[in-house]
């Protein structure tokens, strides 16, 4: 079961990657956990905005306002989507 468990993980974190990829139009190289969506990779608030809504669809979850304002970086939309997902 660990190996499982460690395999879906990282299917989430190549999801996740992929459509922060395709919304803000970056390469997923640059998708680092640690890249701020507006500093690093370019987000503007639309961007922010139809990212969220995009993590929402594809792992079937609901992302309050005040939970996506906090939201900054690779890495935090991957640990949220980890605990709610």
């Amino acid at each position: 079961m660990g190996k499982e468990a460690g395999k879906s993980m990282g299917t989430v974190e190549e999801r996740v990657k992929k459509i922060i990829g395709e919304q803000l139009g970056v390469e997923e190289d640059e998708v680092t956990l640690e890249a701020s969506f507006v500093e690093d990779l370019g987000a503007d608030s639309l961007d922010t905005v139809e990212l969220v809504m995009a993590l929402e669809e594809e792992f079937g979850i609901e992302i309050p306002d005040e939970d996506a304002e906090k939201i900054l970086t690779v890495g935090k939309a991957l640990d949220y989507i980890k605990e709610k997902a």
